[in-house]
């Protein structure tokens, strides 16, 4: 097959789908296709509400978007770019994956391509998807139809770092395979690629990539309950260390999102699948799985210590998304905090002017409230970093609370002593 005159097809149009749809499709037509009929409407109709794309570039590219999987029968190569979240019991969740498979397996040719972004264990495209592929379409692996792994590497919110010009790691089920699908990034990636020798040390890469932020982000946030205890401001020590060359520039706080709080999970299944149990992966994940009731606790202590009585008071949560200046609510660990707060029968108004209030509601059960009454709340919490916010100023924040509150800033928007609490 020819890399130029492949259809391709992008299955699932979410945050990492739909850049990489509209990034081919400046190059040759592309079909976008998602189960979500609301959001194909939205696409069609020249708007992305996660704000990854703006409506200028949709407009500029030749993206059909469908929700009709009829629309995959013309597609040779089948790009899946389904999230892989985790269950309730932390344990990798393929269903999304697993399902986008069926689908393409019911359309797949002979001749065709189809090319995993998601993340997941190593090992997992070859012994999960392709027996469902050869299920479905009844043709031979390696022989009628070939694979490849080429993990995704969207930060959301980034403008800088997009899909052509982040370097691209691609992989193949064959020699040949895997020249192809490196052919194929490379005519839309500027920044280059890397290919790896095999899908399984491609899958591996990815999920090591956020395990390891994981990890140094755990260690940071122990130091930090460790300064605490030893009152000393840790972003002074941070800022401190940060001047020798080699010293890496982590800080503390909660860890969520698509990736680094849901990755390392991947990994550590595949390896107690084999017999061996990860120590500090897991230790890190306990740590910042942890922090939000750290917080909150934190937050209780210095209420009391102010004389305020927590049963019944106010607290203001400002931000639920899982990172700054983007609407993406995925894994967002501010829940915790607001679920601790409650324990404590406190009522949490949550603002978030990023965040969408149907979204929050969907999936937290969350009323965001449209503005911040003034004068009424007895805690502040600064739980992600809008530019509103930081635009904001310490005044105009602390005016929020009553005239005894405490503010929590957990990312640094305000300056040093603007705030009772830091982490």
């Amino acid at each position: 097959m020819n890399v130029n005159e492949a259809r391709v097809a992008v299955i699932g149009l979410g945050y990492v789908g739909l850049p990489l749809a509209v990034e081919f499709g400046k190059k040759r037509p592309v079909i976008g296709y998602d189960i979500n009929e609301r959001r194909v409407a939205e696409l069609s109709a020249g708007h992305d509400w996660t704000l990854e794309v703006e409506d200028a570039e949709l407009a500029d590219t030749n993206v059909t978007y469908s929700s009709d999987e009829s629309c995959l029968d013309d597609a040779d190569v089948f790009i899946v770019t389904t999230p892989t979240p985790i269950d309730e019991h932390k344990q990798p969740d393929l269903t999304p994956v697993l399902s986008a498979t069926r689908t393409i397996g019911r359309h797949l040719r002979r001749g065709g391509v189809v090319v995993y972004e998601s993340t997941v264990y190593p090992g997992a495209t070859e012994e999960e998807c392709v027996p469902i592929l050869e299920e479905m379409s009844g043709l031979t692996f390696n022989a009628d139809f070939f694979v490849g792994y080429s993990p995704e590497r969207i930060n959301p919110g980034d403008k800088e770092h997009r899909v052509s010009t982040i370097l691209k790691v691609t992989s193949g089920s064959t020699p040949a395979a895997a020249d192809f699908v490196d052919d194929l990034y490379s005519s839309i990636v500027v920044a280059g690629t890397h290919k790896a020798p095999s899908i399984r040390v491609a899958e591996a890469a990815k999920v090591i990539e956020n395990t390891q932020r994981d990890v140094n982000i755990a260690l940071i946030n122990e130091l930090a309950l460790l300064f605490n205890k030893l009152d000393i401001d840790t972003e002074a020590v941070l800022q401190a260390a940060g001047t020798k060359w080699n010293f890496l520039p982590f800080r503390p706080g909660l860890v969520g999102g698509h990736c680094i709080g849901v990755d390392p999970y991947y990994l550590t299944h595949k390896a107690q699948a084999v017999g061996y149990h990860p120590e500090i992966i897991l230790a890190g994940r306990r740590l910042n799985d942890a922090m939000g009731a750290y917080v909150a606790a934190q937050l209780v202590k210095r209420m009391t210590k102010q004389g305020i009585a927590v049963r019944g008071a106010r607290v203001l949560i400002m931000g639920l998304t899982f990172k700054e200046n983007t609407p993406d609510l995925r894994n967002s660990r501010v829940i915790d905090i607001i679920h601790e707060l409650r324990e404590f029968d406190i009522a949490v108004d949550v603002y978030d002017p990023w965040a969408e209030p149907e979204e929050a509601r969907r999936e937290y059960g969350v009323e965001l409230v449209s503005e911040p009454e003034m004068g009424c709340y007895d805690g502040i919490v600064l739980a992600v970093a809008h530019r509103q916010f930081r635009d904001m100023g310490p005044d105009l924040i602390h005016a929020f609370g009553r005239p005894s509150h405490v503010v929590y800033d957990l990312k640094y928007v305000l300056p040093a002593g603007a705030a009772q609490l830091r982490l």
